[in-house]
């Protein structure tokens, strides 16, 4: 067999050539390599909203949203479509089915808005054209608030305008956002005496400020052969020239100021209002190309502010919410700095126990394989972000064991006075081969998640390409550079010297050993009963889908009844503010009422815009202050705001968010589905001690008032619906007459009742109605017979076309999900529903089995070929067989852990395990392969097992040592805590396994080749 050792030695220069590479491409490769928080992940939602005036929630449902949903619908990239139906408008999600990739999107939102456009004649007349949204994913990961006090609401538009324009120039910028900016509007407010005694139609009033500010094309003439434009005429540009506005009436002129008033003022009921601190303020949302290096890109966007604040007029301030490039950049050096502190212990331990010779070896080739896995992560465009840092991380383990393999044989070999040459062509003659094979294992184990084709696969597919490209880096370093370090820096002993891995340890573990093989049945008893036992208090272990950020940032979800207006709704969370704005611990408080904020990271999720609903996202001096603190808050919110829902929510890394209890009611009738959802919720009250702020999706209903239109009275006066309906929105709300055009800005120009403001509900039927056959102006209530309440959904939600209704809670400050849903999982699922009707979970439980579901298609494939890997190493069948029984062992030392330490099972916990039985694996094969090369030296059976598993226990106890040592640093890390954890007790306790009963089970599963040699040495066969 060609030994790539012995040539790595022989043919130093290209050995030297390839350390160099990987150092100097390492550099190359951090120091270009682009960086950002989480995966580049393509959201494969688009939002399709729909105004519908006028229109109850029930009526938007049935009219807009239903035939919209029949149309996309019919598209087979569908995965769910639900929506959201209030009061004149229509939100629809579409979710494609999480396997298409992003290179597929643009090709279905196309089809998407064909679908929509063609339904479009299916929508009800005063519908508008729906708008399709596929830019819902976009992430701003570089937030601001930017407070402007004593400015107007123009200049506040200008400098805005400015800060983005300036911003859009920034190398690396993708787009910038603004939320927040007040809302501005131009009243025209006719006097109804004056303009019943001119006898003025409400629709001459309408139409001459509608084009005040028009642009109309005038043609063009030729004159001296040369062709000239005409301009429109110059239109309206400031509020008092529309007041000078005049009015054609009879062959008379009436100027607009003569009965009525103009004005420019901010609207009464803005969609949003944000605050900084209690302080009015607007956001600014950058988002950077995703190929680039977010850190980079932030640092140009902090220097671009810095001279755009510097031009700007004083008391302009500027203050950051949440600044991704320094969480990227505070990341990546945590991460540098706990890479460190991994090969300083894996240099300083393999000091301690193989002499500082072998430690610079193992440093060496270790530090290598990383620095050269950065190099083609550059090449290949693997951004550094959580998940790849992460996989190396989990490839730690795996990546020493190789070099320490290597080294630990040649060490041995040249000991005992073999050449430094002969030393690495046995060990590779020996391990080579089952490294690559393990290696490969390794590298499987993980495949299934990262070539998964849908959602987990793309966000997971750096975590798969990283720890692939470094296992087989570390392998091809581990047989090239190892071998030539050791033949540089390792001793050669005189020949005959005396076994240097011989010693009273050693002497003491093949001692254990042999009684193990003579007491085998009890040691597999013992390790089954084992088993058994951990599997069982596995079921104790928390579970948790992905652990809370180490961003020291948490939110405040506030909810009103139905019909809260926001001004309310503001004046509430003022409240909040005040009292946040005495806690030391608390650095900065940023209000967003009437809906969330932009997204400002991938995870971040709001509830949907409401006047209603409004969220304060709070930034804490640290993350040990959050838990106290929301405790705090809480217990405030629920004393002080009694009248509303208050919830404190804290930030997640990875996918999921919302709500995290979730059960869901479908079914025909609304009614039913709101009967349902009180038996739930009271279930839920009861049997759920740490449920917290219980709730429906539908929310309150709420009481509309609905004017009983005379049909008769009105037609004979030539008075319809709509004219009803435009008096009373004037009266109320105000009735948008056209868009003045401000620059870039569209200011409303709205008609509104002088009165507006003031409580007019008792004076509504007082209101003219003009009757355009009479000329003349008569009161409503000649038409309307009164008003008459009833009682509307004000939300209807539906999920695949099926109204759904869905019960919500929270869980308690420091509560398990999983563990308050198995309190009350039972008896929902006991409930006994009408036919037609059905029931299922949603929240983080269906977040877990959806994850679960997918790993559990594509994980069986990955376990076949690494089992086929295994046999075709081998080409056998017992010794595979044999060292796969090792891997469900593996849970015994995750358990301990996970249950001594109190840490919950969450995904990275389960990438760890992953990693985990990589390991094992590899230690098996190794010490597999092993005792067969003895046993070919025509060694017993017995004394075979024991001289294998002795030469195998420095390196198996000092890889399991380096590795668990290595993991320490990442306890305090949130996101990795309990991946490490489960590595560092569940590895512990696979050394065990490898050392002890993967010997045990080799002695049991050759027990016809043990009676041979018995038979063969004593000429009679001896039992097993």
């Amino acid at each position: 067999m060609f030994s790539i050792a012995r040539a790595s030695i022989d043919r130093s220069l290209i050995t030297w050539l390839l350390m160099l590479g990987c150092l100097l491409g390492g550099l190359w490769g951090f120091a270009t390599i682009g960086r950002l928080e989480d995966p580049a992940f393509s959201i494969k939602t688009a939002i399709v909203v729909t105004q519908y005036p006028g229109a109850s929630a029930e009526e938007v449902a049935r009219e807009v949203s239903e035939p919209l949903e029949s149309a996309i619908q019919q598209m087979g990239e569908l995965g769910v479509i639900s929506s959201v139906n209030t009061r004149g408008m229509s939100r629809i999600t579409v979710d494609v089915k999480s396997t298409y990739g992003p290179d597929d999107l643009p090709m279905i939102w196309e089809t998407l808005r064909n679908r929509v456009n063609g339904a479009r004649g299916d929508l009800p007349e005063n519908a508008s054209a729906p708008y399709v949204n596929d830019a819902f994913g976009d992430v701003y990961g570089l937030f601001y608030a930017v407070t402007a006090p004593g400015y107007s609401d123009a200049e506040i538009h200008d400098i805005a305008t400015y800060i983005r324009r300036e911003l859009l120039v920034v190398d690396g910028v993708a787009d910038v956002v603004l939320d927040g900016l007040p809302q501005e509007a131009i009243y025209v407010e006719p006097h109804p005496a004056i303009m019943a005694n001119l006898g003025l139609p409400p629709a001459a009033v309408s139409g001459a400020i509608a084009t005040a500010d028009s642009v109309d094309r005038a043609g063009s003439i030729t004159q001296g052969g040369k062709r000239m434009a005409i301009a429109p005429p110059d239109g309206t540009g400031t509020v008092q020239s529309i007041s000078n506005l005049t009015i054609g009436l009879g062959g008379q002129v009436v100027s607009m100021q003569d009965f009525a008033t103009v004005s420019r003022e901010r609207v009464a009921e803005p969609t949003k209002l944000i605050r900084l601190g209690g302080q009015e303020a607007f956001t600014v949302g950058v988002s950077a190309l995703t190929t680039l290096n977010v850190v980079e890109v932030g640092k140009r966007v902090d220097d671009r502010l810095d001279a755009i604040f510097r031009t700007l007029p004083y008391g302009v301030g500027l203050e950051p919410i949440y600044q991704q490039h320094v969480v990227v950049e505070e990341a990546s050096n945590n991460f540098l700095l706990s890479l460190a502190l991994s090969v300083a212990i894996v240099v300083i331990v393999l000091g301690l126990f193989m002499g500082w010779r072998a430690a610079v070896v193992v440093g060496t080739t270790l530090l290598l394989t990383v620095v050269g896995t950065l190099f083609f992560m550059a090449t290949f465009g693997i951004n550094m972000q959580r998940i790849s840092l992460g996989a190396l991380i989990i490839a730690m383990g795996m990546l020493v064991d190789n070099a320490i393999v290597v080294a630990d044989g040649m060490q041995v070999d040249m000991a005992r006075g073999k050449p430094s040459r002969d030393a690495a062509e046995e060990v590779a003659s020996k391990t080579q081969i089952p490294l690559l094979g393990a290696t490969i294992i390794g590298i499987l184990a993980f495949s299934g998640i990262g070539l998964s084709p849908d959602s987990t696969g793309e966000f997971l597919f750096s975590l798969f390409a990283v720890v692939g490209i470094s296992l087989l880096l570390s392998w091809l370093l581990a047989v090239t550079v190892t071998p030539l370090l050791a033949h540089y820096l390792f001793r050669q002993g005189e020949a005959g010297a005396p076994d240097p891995g011989v010693g009273k340890v050693l002497g003491a573990y093949g001692a254990m050993l042999r009684a193990a093989l003579r007491l085998r049945w009890l040691v597999v008893a013992g390790l089954v009963a084992l088993t058994v036992a951990c599997i069982i208090g596995f079921g104790n272990v928390r579970q948790q889908f992905f652990p809370n950020s180490n961003t020291p940032i948490f939110f405040v979800h506030y909810k009103l009844p139905q019909g809260s207006d926001l001004a309310t709704t503001a004046a509430d969370l003022a409240i909040v503010e005040d009292w946040l704005e005495g806690r030391p611990e608390v650095v900065a408080t940023t209000t967003f009422v009437g809906g969330g904020a932009s997204r400002f990271m991938l995870t971040y999720q709001s509830e949907d815009p409401a006047p209603s609903y409004g969220q304060l996202i709070i930034r804490a001096r640290s993350l040990e202050d959050i838990v106290p603190l929301r405790k705090a808050l809480d217990a405030f919110g629920m004393e002080a705001l009694p009248g509303g829902e208050f919830r404190t929510e804290q930030l997640v890394f990875g996918p999921g968010g919302g709500t995290p209890i979730q059960a869901r009611f479908s079914g025909p009738d609304p009614v039913v589905l709101r009967e349902l959802a009180e038996e739930a919720k009271a279930l839920m009250e009861a049997h759920g001690p740490d449920l917290r702020n219980i709730r429906t999706n539908w929310f309150e209903q709420e009481m509309v008032m609905r004017p009983l239109y005379a049909s008769e009275r009105a037609q004979a006066a030539g008075i319809t619906r709509e004219d009803v309906s435009d008096v009373l929105m004037m009266a109320s709300e105000g009735l948008a007459a056209g868009v003045y055009q401000e620059g870039s800005r569209q200011i409303p120009l709205i008609l509104r009742s002088p009165d507006f403001g003031l409580d007019r509900s008792e004076r509504l039927l007082d209101e003219l109605v003009y009757s355009e056959p009479a000329n003349a102006y008569v009161p409503i209530s000649q038409v309307v017979d009164g008003f008459a309440p009833e009682i509307h959904n004000s939300v209807v939600e539906r999920r695949n076309r099926m109204l759904t209704l869905t019960v919500q809670a929270g869980v308690a400050t420091g509560a398990n999900a999983s563990n308050v849903l198995t309190q009350i999982q039972p008896h929902l699922e006991a409930m006994q529903l009408p036919s037609g009707y059905h029931f299922e979970w949603g929240g983080e439980y269906e977040s877990q089995k959806d994850a679960q579901g997918n790993l559990g298609k594509v994980l069986p494939v990955s376990l076949l070929a690494m089992v086929v890997t295994s046999l075709l190493l081998f080409g056998k069948l017992r010794q595979p067989l044999l060292i796969w029984l090792l891997v469900p062992m593996a849970i015994n030392g995750v358990a301990i852990a996970l249950l001594s330490t109190g840490m919950p099972f969450s995904f990275t916990a389960l990438l760890g395990l992953l990693s985990l039985s990589g390991m094992l694996i590899k230690n098996g094969i190794v010490l597999v392969e092993e005792i067969d090369i003895v046993r070919g030296e025509g060694v017993r059976m017995a004394d075979a097992i024991v001289r294998a598993s002795t030469s195998r226990v420095r390196p198996v106890v000092l890889a399991a040592a380096t590795t668990i040592l290595g993991m320490i640093p990442l306890l305090w890390d949130a996101f990795f805590a309990s991946m490490a954890v489960t590595i560092m007790g569940g590895l512990g306790f696979a050394s065990i396994l490898t050392l002890v009963a993967a010997p045990v089970f080799y002695y049991m599963f050759f027990y016809k080749e043990r009676r041979e040699e018995a038979r063969q040495q004593s000429g009679s066969p001896e039992g097993a």
